[in-house]
């Protein structure tokens, strides 16, 4: 199983080393890697296998055995695509983008003068989304700091390189995004990550996720025009297709238990266009209204 690096220096010489090998080469290894997750006992698969028993339980074991392979994969792809996303040139990135579809939606929304709400969930590669809409229009970015306070830098470094204006989560970071809507910019929140705080409950596949409302409030107060977007994985190491659709009208109602619905649903549909590119070995339900807990314990003695 892979597992990240863990001091600045190692981190950089890993990135720079990815960095050099062609797309092509990162997503065989990744494909090699998760196949290796797929046949081992290890805390991504264990988080795979919950997360698809809840969200698609009429799937045969067969299936869903299938699409744990494939979603441990993708998410092996995503990892290693990390190298050149950080490290190489906006230019030579953007040349991964194979098609996009739905354009004329973001191009509407700038048009409209009101700023656009771009809702980016954790799907294929949202890094190289952050870059291609930031090599075009004024970017700001709403980002939860990372645990490990060196890793911040970095991240910072990578994803403001082309002018993207990154802002942690929070009231002033609040703040900042709905200013970049009032000056017509483009916001990229990324929507499906668990909220802290008293956040309410809405499904997600059926199953109750505890939902974010930031990205509710910003469309309710902002008025801004809101799309989902994501960049697809091609097969083979071909690239990426980009996509960009509307969101419902319903996302930016007052209701809190009616605008998380609607924001539920639109990550359902992104995820539908590329299931096995979800983040599945996240713990998206890891909070439940009953206060259980639908994940396995970590295991304490030789586990992962």
């Amino acid at each position: 199983m892979m597992h990240a690096p863990r001091t600045p220096k190692t981190l950089e010489v890993t990135l720079a080393l990815l960095a050099r090998l062609p797309l092509q080469f990162l997503h065989a290894l990744g494909a090699l890697t998760g196949e290796v997750l797929a046949r081992t006992s290890n805390r991504p698969r264990r988080i795979a296998e919950a997360n698809l028993a809840l969200c698609f339980p009429e799937q045969t074991p067969t299936e869903r055995r299938r699409m744990t392979r494939q979603a441990l994969r993708e998410t092996s792809k995503a990892a290693l695509e990390i190298g050149p996303l950080f490290k190489r040139s906006p230019e030579h990135l953007l040349r991964w983008v194979r098609t996009v579809n739905g354009a004329e939606h973001l191009d509407a929304a700038i048009q409209k003068g009101s700023g656009c709400l771009l809702l980016a969930p954790h799907i294929g590669c949202w890094e190289l989304l952050n870059l291609w809409v930031a090599a075009r229009h004024p970017l700001t970015a709403l980002y939860r700091p990372p645990r490990q306070p060196w890793l911040e830098p970095l991240l910072l470094e990578a994803r403001t390189r082309n002018g993207a204006r990154m802002l942690p989560a929070g009231p002033q970071g609040v703040r900042g995004v709905l200013r970049a809507l009032r000056h017509g910019e483009v916001v990229g929140i990324l929507p499906d990550q668990e909220p802290d705080g008293h956040e309410p409950f809405a499904p997600f596949f059926g199953v109750p996720a505890k939902t974010m409302t930031l990205a509710s409030r910003v469309a309710e107060r902002s008025g801004a025009s809101v799309l989902f977007a994501m960049a697809a994985r091609r097969p083979h190491g071909d690239g990426f297709d980009l996509h960009f659709f509307p969101a419902e009208a319903q996302i930016a109602s007052p209701d809190a238990e009616t605008a998380t619905a609607a924001l539920n649903r639109g990550v359902e549909e992104c995820v539908r266009l590329a299931p096995a590119q979800y983040q599945w070995t996240y713990k998206r339900f890891n909070t439940q209204p009953d206060g259980s807990r639908p994940y396995p314990a970590r295991r304490k003695h030789g586990g992962a």
